[in-house]
């Protein structure tokens, strides 16, 4: 069964840190670009952060770059999402997806092809 499946979610005050992990199976993930998603209530679904299959080029959305950085161990068929000076506004569930399609880096939800059941990350003030 595909499934990616994340952790590192919680509480954390603004200004502070989380980790997230995405653990991925049944798929060749380094064969596979490499998103995270985030939903808050009410909003649709926005691309955060992308890597290539094999970890040379990274894409973020401008209201986390340079606060997240996502980052993946092959070996481990793990994807990571770190996450620095968090605000109150990155309160949503955060999901990890795979892409197979590994000519682009892309920030379409629709494009990509398997995802996690999310993690919730709430940041307070």
């Amino acid at each position: 069964q595909v499934q990616p499946v994340e952790s590192g979610g919680g509480l954390v005050q603004a200004g502070g840190s989380l980790r997230l992990s995405c653990a991925a199976s049944g798929f060749t993930f380094s064969n596979y670009n490499m998103g995270w998603f985030r939903q808050a209530p009410g909003k649709e679904r926005e691309f955060v952060a992308a890597i290539r299959w094999n970890g040379g080029v990274t894409y973020y959305a401008d209201s986390v770059k340079g606060r997240f950085t996502i980052s993946r161990d092959n070996a481990k068929n793990t994807v990571y999402l770190q996450m620095n000076s968090l605000k109150p506004e990155d309160t949503a569930v955060y999901y990890c997806a795979a892409d197979r399609s590994i000519a682009t880096m892309r920030r379409e939800a629709q494009e990509y092809d398997y995802w996690g059941q999310g993690t919730q990350v709430t940041v307070s003030s």
